[in-house]
């Protein structure tokens, strides 16, 4: 491959990297290699291993304790568990920039550049479900694709948006505790895995990334909070891009300072000297400081190339009110959290309201209009409407402790303590759990994925090597027996009714059973196997 290469890029490379340039470039000869990462806020990496066909062919990747690289061939996402949530496909590099942020239950995050939601899920299984994430992508058409693999992930904090980092900067100023930026990149480090991305580094200059990564990093400063963190990534080589944006910002941020990463597992040291002009004024051990950021190289590591930089706000974050949070083990799957992280849904109804860009109103409470075709529009009370399908069809043991929010007939669940949205593209306002028709309430996908098996009143479990799984994924209609059907709690509850359709005890959607052994298939078009 090495001979596809732009001569401009490989001529800089000679020279930035000496005596390693060979050694660089054979790099390129070799395969590429395969990750996945297993989702924690479904099960731990000792219980996928014992379900999958997967789990004795996988090797740990040494910097992500829950990713693994997998050989070509395997194909991961052939097989129910993908559908179930229980991984995310992922290049083992691009795994660490998560690892390096120090993510915690409780924690306030932000993913800025977010799509496609690879990092936004990384994120999510270390918050455990308490505090908040917002996932945020510039681009409205990937947008799509990050909502998906957040609800496909079963997260339950989420907000994403679709905004500019200088949109954001003045609703969430000083309020994050993490912030992760993966900047968009020339790409150098993925030529190996997508050779597109040779064209794309010949039509898009350096010159014109490294501003808008100047731009997005500002932005960023000012929206982390005193004692917070920021981690800075991308996956490309180019030192204009790297140690040259982390100079520029200290020059300018005299209260943001480089933490220094450990380079172990092969990787290595960033290099001061490439910072250029935008090292001059710098004091000598902010310059100095540039080591302490990494650089992941193909020739060194396992995994493609990347580049990261651990940043601090000095101070300490304000004494305010924040969830008490409390973790526990829930039989070493998705965890339980404790506290007054948000208050029961029935409370949930007092709250005030909620705005969006697309013309509608975020609302805590009250009705939406919906013509019913005969005069008057009939007015649809849509988090009513929820809370009346919660009581009869999930378990009492739903951990629902978020506000409740409509935006017309759809219904989300928000964390306590996000700022107003007003003004902003709201893709999604919270883990969105349905909408409400006439005398109705449709469960979304999204809730399906974000619930336990146990949390749904009625459900059925099919093994992930049975044909009704990949029948039930195909969007079949099924024909079960009574007694495979599942109920929580008291047996007095209809067999009739909404089924969470689970494989090997990890949701996958619905099913609608009639009663006659007819199980109507729920599963949405763009969800099922392909």
């Amino acid at each position: 491959m090495s001979g596809y290469l732009p001569i401009a890029f490989t001529t800089k490379m000679k020279s930035l990297l000496g005596e390693e340039y060979d050694r660089f470039m054979s790099s390129y000869e070799d395969p590429r290699v395969y990750g996945i990462r297993i989702n924690r806020l479904k099960l731990g990496a000792g219980e996928w291993k014992a379900i999958s066909p997967m789990g004795e062919a996988v090797r740990p990747i040494p910097w992500a304790p829950d990713g693994f690289y997998y050989e070509e061939g395997a194909r991961p996402g052939k097989h129910p568990h993908y559908h179930a949530g229980l991984y995310y496909i992922q290049e083992p590099s691009a795994m660490a920039p998560v690892e390096l942020l120090d993510v915690h239950p409780g924690h306030r995050v932000l993913d800025l550049c977010a799509a496609p939601g690879g990092k936004s899920t990384q994120i999510a299984a270390k918050l455990q479900g308490s505090g908040v994430l917002v996932s945020n992508d510039n681009a409205r058409e990937r947008t799509k694709a990050l909502a998906k693999n957040i609800e496909l992930a079963g997260v339950r904090n989420a907000v994403v948006l679709n905004e500019e980092p200088s949109v954001l900067a003045p609703v969430f100023r000083g309020w994050f505790d993490r912030i992760l930026v993966d900047a968009p990149c020339s790409g150098e480090g993925m030529f190996r895995k997508d050779e597109s991305m040779i064209a794309e580094w010949e039509k898009h200059s350096i010159e014109r990334c490294s501003a808008m990564q100047r731009h997005i990093l500002r932005d960023a400063a000012a929206m982390l909070a005193p004692g917070g963190v920021l981690v800075y990534s991308t996956c490309t080589f180019s030192p204009e891009e790297n140690e040259a944006q982390i100079a520029e910002l200290l020059a300018e941020y005299p209260d943001f300072e480089v933490r220094p990463v450990q380079h172990q597992y092969g990787w290595k040291p960033g290099h001061p000297e490439w910072a250029g002009e935008a090292g001059e004024g710098l004091a000598a051990e902010q310059i100095a400081s540039l080591a302490g950021t990494v650089r992941l190289w193909p020739h060194h590591i396992e995994g493609e190339g990347h580049y990261a930089a651990v940043l601090t706000r000095k101070g300490t974050a304000p004494a305010e009110e924040r969830p008490t949070v409390q973790v526990e083990e829930d039989n070493g799957k998705r965890k339980k959290v404790k506290g007054n992280a948000g208050a029961a849904l029935r409370a949930a109804e007092k709250k005030g309201g909620r705005g969006a860009k697309d013309g509608g109103k975020l609302q805590r409470a009250g009705g939406s209009a919906r013509h019913s075709g005969k005069g008057q529009p009939e007015v649809v009370d849509a988090a009513a409407s929820w809370l009346s399908f919660a009581k009869q069809e999930l378990s009492a043991g739903f951990a629902g402790t978020r506000s409740v929010l409509s935006f017309g007939s759809r219904v989300y669940l928000q964390p306590e303590g996000v700022p107003s949205l007003d003004g902003l593209h709201v893709v999604r306002a919270g883990w969105y759990v349905g909408e409400a028709g006439r005398n109705r309430f449709e469960p979304s996908q999204a809730l399906a994925m974000g619930l336990r098996q146990s949390e749904a009143v009625r459900s059925l479990d099919f093994a992930s090597d049975s044909p009704e799984i990949i029948r039930y994924l195909k969007g079949e209609t099924l024909f079960v027996e009574a007694n495979n059907i599942k109920i929580e709690g008291a047996p007095a509850q209809p067999l009739k009714g909404y089924v969470l359709v689970c494989t090997d005890g990890y949701p996958v959607g619905w099913g609608k059973y009639t009663g006659d052994g007819m199980l109507k298939n729920e599963l949405p078009a763009g969800w099922r196997w392909m």
